[in-house]
């Protein structure tokens, strides 16, 4: 059978083995190639191509539901599910997304981007079900790290005190989210799989039954039934904990073997009550590249299938803005035992993997908890520490309590630093940092700023630093910046709370934000050559603002726009619209960003246009809002 024959997962209840084998390296060819082509996530999936075959050989999916966390690893789910002919447009704009999604398929039954979710949303699933006294299965498969996160643990505690309640969770336990796991439960976990007696019995024990009269090459399920117990006989720890709190377990089993995976799935669907199926895998498995650097291709940009090497690109990019970030801090931190990185599974994402590097003793990985870290940084600043926690703005979101409760409220000197904010292009809603902006600067104590380009990230770096009269958050986005020239030391901290002026004129007053000063300019550029002539400000912070550069400009100039790669809702424009009414300067004022809608899933520039926020998309937003009367000419 081919995979693009299957429209539904059903269709694999009639497959044998090898034809679902068959199935499985078909699944492996169409993701390295779409992955190659479009980019994505490349080993989280490979890994999960026979779990996931072999899982949904044994269900219904008329009524089954599975829930999967980190939809990154669901690509072989999408291929399984009526999505194989247009798997082509993966993250692409209107294309397939890289993430679950309620609204995309009808077999996504809860939406995936953040981790950690799958356990508790199957939970209320099962007991909706019940409720509703009906039958079917709810499963969750968590892995790629997601079991770090407290929120996972918390509805395993949970569902462990509902015996009644028929749920399973499924373990992908492949020793990595992005970079390795951490922490006490992934030791215990890989203490499980590398244990002597676990790899003496997965290895041997066929061997040796297969040797006795009667069995030949093959094993019985009966046998293999009795090989799995004693494998759990001889090691009585493994699975201790996770049946202490209620469930019953299975495992580990090996995550490529379709037999005993599909013999394991139907055992633990035999199981009333909590079930726990842990299932081993390899991240990339498959494309031997991805598993070497199993980090390096948890993601990659479009790339040669043959050597793994990225497409290179039509001409050299000035750096990112999280390489900048990283070496400012880490050569700082060579000089101030002080300063302490933080970052939540995502040390390569953030750059934090180069003070990992340097001064390991200077490094934190907190794995995916970033309620954890927020308060850890907390209690590091209390003995007289510099923490800085990395966290990507739309996981920032994960910990507001923390940052509310444990850091703002004991105006304790944490400094946050938010990547990805704004526009982040093809991972889509999950992933769009929109709303740092509102949900922090209504906070008391806080500051917040952002930087219009790489070189002034480096000082902002070093502000936020030598701020140590409370907590302070810097936002900048993804990818790379504008290739300005850049200091290698001597970095000058910023004045808290000053913008500067960038571009004088009497018409307007434009005031920018963080990666939409550059626009702003480009824009009043364009408005000069209509004849308008615009005061540009980079405002630098939006807490505080800089009322005492804003206010008279927009009295004398009476026009005011700003603009801003967040919501409008609370955000920069917002506190620049609070500044001008609490102080009654009462003159017009348009507010550009992001409206009150998610933004999908595509390349950044396409976005930006579908939000009119291009520079000629603004200007001419402008000229309609204040210029209508004076003559000029249109903009293309």
């Amino acid at each position: 059978m081919q995979l693009s024959e299957i429209t539904h997962p059903n269709q694999l209840q009639s497959l044998s083995i090898r034809q679902l084998e068959d199935i499985a390296r078909q699944i492996r060819e169409k993701h390295l190639q779409t992955v190659a082509a479009t980019g994505g996530h490349l080993g989280p999936g490979l890994g999960v191509v026979e779990l996931t075959v072999a899982l949904y050989q044994t269900l219904d999916q008329d009524k089954d539901k599975v829930i999967w966390d980190v939809g990154h690893q669901a690509y072989p789910h999408k291929l399984l599910t009526g999505r194989y002919n247009n798997f082509h447009t993966l993250r692409q704009k209107d294309g397939i997304a890289g993430y679950l999604k309620r609204c995309e398929n009808s077999f996504d039954h809860f939406g995936a981007g953040h981790a950690s979710t799958s356990i508790s949303a199957a939970l209320g699933m099962a007991l909706a079900r019940d409720a509703k006294k009906e039958d079917w299965k709810s499963i969750a498969i968590i892995g790629d790290g997601a079991l770090t996160g407290g929120m996972a643990l918390e509805a395993i505690n949970h569902a462990g005190h509902l015996p009644h309640t028929n749920l399973m969770v499924i373990l992908n336990d492949n020793e990595m989210s992005i970079s390795p796991n951490v922490g006490a439960i992934s030791r215990y976990l890989n203490k499980v799989r590398l244990s002597g007696p676990v790899q003496f019995i997965s290895g041997n024990i066929e061997e040796q039954l297969k040797h006795l009269p009667f069995f030949g090459d093959t094993l019985t399920p009966e046998m293999e039934r009795i090989k799995e117990g004693m494998k759990r006989l001889a090691v009585p720890k493994v699975g201790a904990v996770i049946e202490e709190l209620g469930f019953t377990y299975f495992g580990p089993i090996d995550g490529h073997n379709m037999s005993e995976l599909i013999d394991t799935f139907k055992q633990a669907h035999k199981v009333k009550g909590p079930v726990f199926v842990h299932v081993a895998t390899i991240k990339g498995k498959g494309y031997e590249i991805a598993e070497k650097d199993q980090v390096g291709y948890h993601a990659q940009n479009p790339f040669n299938l043959v050597n793994g090497k990225a497409i290179p690109s039509s001409k050299p990019k000035p750096p990112s803005y999280s390489k900048v970030f990283a070496h400012v801090l880490t050569s700082l931190a060579a000089n101030n035992p002080n300063i302490i990185g933080i970052t939540a599974a995502m040390a390569t994402g953030t750059g934090l993997d180069k003070l990992q590097a340097k001064l390991p003793k200077q490094y934190v990985d907190v794995g995916i908890a970033e309620q954890h870290g927020v308060t850890l940084a907390a209690g590091l600043a209390c003995e007289g520490m510099r923490p800085v926690v990395a966290i990507y703005s739309t996981f920032l979101q994960r910990a507001y309590d923390q940052i509310i409760h444990d850091v703002c409220i004991q105006n304790l000197p944490v400094f946050f630093c938010l990547d990805r904010a704004g526009i982040v292009g093809a991972d889509g809603p999950t992933h769009q940092g929109m709303y740092d902006i509102a949900f922090l600067r209504c906070i008391p104590n806080i500051v917040v700023m952002s930087p219009k380009d790489e070189a002034e990230l480096q000082r902002m770096v070093v502000t936020g630093i030598n701020h140590t009269t409370g907590p302070i958050a810097m936002r900048y986005p993804r990818g790379n910046g504008f290739g300005v020239p850049l200091m290698e030391e001597g970095w000058e901290p910023l004045t808290i709370g000053k913008g500067e002026i960038l571009r004088n004129g009497d018409d307007l007053l434009l005031i920018g934000y963080g990666t939409m000063v550059y626009t702003a300019m480009q824009a009043a550029e364009l408005l000069s050559e209509h004849g308008i002539e615009t005061t540009v400000i980079n405002a630098r912070f939006v807490k505080p603002l800089d009322t005492e550069l804003i206010l008279p400009l927009a009295q004398r100039i009476g026009k005011v726009v700003t603009l801003e790669e967040g919501c409008l809702m609370g955000g920069f424009g917002s506190a620049v619209a609070e500044a001008l009414s609490d102080n009654n300067v009462l003159v017009p004022l348009k507010r550009l960003g992001v409206p009150d809608l998610l933004v999908e899933h595509a390349q950044p520039e396409q976005s930006y246009a579908s939000l009119g926020l291009t520079s000629s998309q603004i200007a001419q937003q402008i000229i309609e809002a204040f210029f209508a009367k004076k003559p000029v000419k249109q903009l293309s």
